[in-house]
């Protein structure tokens, strides 16, 4: 006779059941932590004329494809109930900042430094990507999933990464890169190609030929 496989019952306690599921909850957080740092490359102490000599030097593709929308923000990543935006209005400020309803903040005490112009209203102030949306596009981004995209427009992770400046340098900055346009705070400049560097090293994201130039031309005078 073919032997049956033996079977029994076994009985787990609730508690036991509840400490594996925190458990499985702790190793969960940590393997995503992991995976996070894992994607985005630090932007490490490595000298700006380095990190620009690693990057990839490539034409600018996919253009024509560009949606704003592939990049969604500004999210509330943490769930205290302020995006993306209002974060970095309060990291930024220098005085403690006001604010209505949830979380949107309206007053504070900024310095624009892409014209050198503070402000104290919280509506005269965009929030710029050091590397704009579109040309992250093109240098790359166009191949990365939705979720890393989204990442990287809400990039709190690095205070290059977003910076909060006059509406009106934002706007005409626009999607160029240091080969068009540089700030008008010359002061600034050294400081500015630095952080674009940083960003895209950061995000692995390429340089065009006349890009790269132009960052070396700025950091030549540094």
């Amino acid at each position: 006779m073919p032997l049956r496989a033996a079977t029994s019952t076994v009985h787990v306690r609730p508690a036991v059941v509840q400490r594996r599921h925190r458990l499985a909850h702790v190793v969960g957080v940590l393997v995503a932590t992991l995976v996070a740092t894992v994607l985005v490359a630090p932007a490490a102490s490595a000298s700006p004329e380095s990190q620009l000599a690693e990057l990839t030097v490539r034409a600018e593709s996919d253009g024509s494809t560009y949606d704003r929308d592939a990049f969604r923000h500004w999210i509330d990543a943490d769930g205290d109930g302020c995006n993306t935006r209002a974060e970095v209005l309060m990291d930024e400020s220098s005085s403690a900042t006001g604010r209505t309803g949830t979380c949107t903040i309206t007053s504070g005490s900024w310095l624009s430094r892409y014209d050198n112009v503070r402000f104290t209203d919280a509506g005269s102030l965009d929030i710029d990507h050091m590397v704009p949306l579109k040309e992250a596009w093109i240098s790359g981004a166009s191949g990365w999933t939705a979720s890393r995209r989204e990442s990287f427009a809400n990039d709190l992770g690095d205070a290059r990464s977003l910076i909060a400046v006059s509406a009106s340098t934002n706007r005409s900055k626009s999607d160029q890169d240091p080969d068009s346009w540089l700030p008008p705070a010359t002061g600034y400049r050294c400081t500015y190609v630095s952080d674009w560097i940083a960003v895209k090293y950061r995000w692995g994201l390429s340089v065009d030929s006349a890009e790269k130039s132009a960052l070396q031309d700025v950091l030549a005078g540094c």
